[in-house]
């Protein structure tokens, strides 16, 4: 691993300069707002992560890699699989920490994703130093998404709630880590026991919604070079991976039904091949491809020629994706909201959503979205054909959707103020000390 060094250059006076550090493996990720605001701001803001193999330097942020120290061990018990992926990400984090200490760096702050386990041995190196966690998800065998869709049934529904409870022993491990936590959801911050949720504030991560805007103007250019405009009936899906997950195997059951009645809608999917949450397809097979094979037969081939995946796309063009939408299809297992869910909401698209416990926070029925079972295939066509036969409830919940983002999740005017009022609260906390 490259030397773990940072510049001396302090860009503000020493009384409001602090030193701050992120953690988290997958760099930015959820930091991509606050860490470049931090540093604007004349903090000096490093980050830690396993993203990056060379030191580098993005808006205004130190990023310096960490491998692993080790390898993962063999004929482990197969529920200690987990934390002991945890505990080398932890060990080997504090490896580089240690380096970055040496090299003369103490952070006044820690901000950390724990969920890889990285952030696990921080306090021990820097125990001054206060520590803000983001808190994802807790893990649960008698609600959320565990056992959620029965199609997908855990394999041993007699001891899950034990693997999940050994699961959680990361969250736990950084109880007395973190000294303030962040969720983007009240679902998910309430996800947590009381003794962490006290802790938590809920802000979401933000929605740049000056940019995300509605646009009567659009134009999306399909592969085949065909060109959609407002003017077209457009139906859009939107997942990071295409799986059951986020509901992809109810909408694909759907789709014969969808086709047939709105014969000359255009149907627009995003989404990888991969696996971002659940189980994985069997061996050498996707999930996009296994739903495709099931319902490939009864389309025929004149509306399939109207089906188009699109893979992932450049932002620039999900963006525009989002501005054409006539009716946008969400579905989520209760799990972690969607961003594309609210950028649709801000893009002023119709929301056409399942009715799952994320989605109560962003989507009222009738009234910000159309809400169904998120099994039931046939309340979604319907709900589809109730926006795109009624183009004036479709516009009223286009507009409320973007006067609630722009309410509740812009980025400049609520949630990244929000964030860094966080900082600020997390900075001036004493050391061992919770106060909400």
């Amino acid at each position: 691993m490259a030397e773990l060094r940072y510049s001396d250059r302090r860009p503000v006076s020493e009384s409001l300069q602090m030193n701050i550090l992120f953690i988290h493996q997958n760099f930015p990720g959820q930091f991509k707002h606050l860490a470049p605001a931090l540093a604007a701001r004349g903090h000096k803001a490093v980050a830690l992560t396993l993203r990056v193999k060379e030191p580098t330097t993005w808006n205004g942020v130190q990023i310096l890699p960490y491998g692993l120290k080790r390898k993962p061990s063999q004929g482990l018990h197969p529920w200690l699989v987990d934390f002991e992926s945890k505990l080398l990400r932890g060990e080997s984090c504090y490896v580089a920490a240690k380096q970055l200490k040496s090299g003369g760096f103490n952070p006044d702050v820690i901000v950390a994703h724990p969920g890889w386990g990285e952030s696990m041995f921080l306090k021990d190196l820097w125990p001054e130093a206060r520590i803000g966690l983001f808190y994802e998800l807790y893990y649960s065998g008698s609600k959320g998404d565990t056992g959620f869709d029965p199609e997908f049934p855990v394999k041993s529904s007699e001891t899950e709630s034990m693997r999940l409870r050994l699961k959680n022993m990361n969250n736990f491990m950084h109880l007395e880590v973190g000294d303030l936590g962040i969720s983007p959801t009240e679902f998910q911050a309430d996800t947590f026991p009381p003794e962490f949720r006290k802790r938590i504030s809920v802000i979401h991560d933000g929605i740049d919604t000056k940019v995300v805007v509605p646009n009567p103007d659009v134009t999306f250019t399909l592969g085949d070079g065909q060109i959609l405009t407002r003017q077209d009936e457009v139906i859009t899906f939107v997942n990071r991976n295409l799986e059951p997950y986020r509901g992809y195997h109810v909408f694909m059951r759907a789709l014969p039904e969808l086709l047939k009645s709105r014969p000359n809608a255009q149907v627009l999917l995003v989404g990888g091949d991969e696996v971002s949450y659940g189980s994985r397809p069997p061996a050498g097979q996707t999930w996009k491809q296994i739903f495709i094979d099931e319902v490939r037969g009864r389309i025929p081939t004149s509306s399939w020629n109207r089906v188009h995946f699109l893979g992932r796309i450049p932002y620039d063009q999900f963006l525009s994706l989002l501005q054409i939408s006539k009716a946008h299809v969400y579905l989520t297992y209760p799990f972690v909201l969607s961003w594309s869910l609210i950028e649709a909401m801000s893009a002023g698209a119709p929301i056409v959503a399942s009715d799952t416990a994320p989605l109560h926070e962003a989507i009222t029925h009738e009234k910000t979205g159309l809400l169904f079972p998120f099994f039931d295939g046939e309340a979604l066509v319907a709900n589809v054909n109730r926006v795109l036969d009624d183009p004036e409830l479709a516009a009223e919940m286009g507009k409320a959707a973007r006067a609630l983002a722009v309410e509740k999740y812009d980025l400049e005017t609520v949630c990244l103020p929000q964030q860094l009022e966080w900082i600020e609260r997390l900075a001036n906390m004493k050391a061992g000390e919770f106060t909400y």
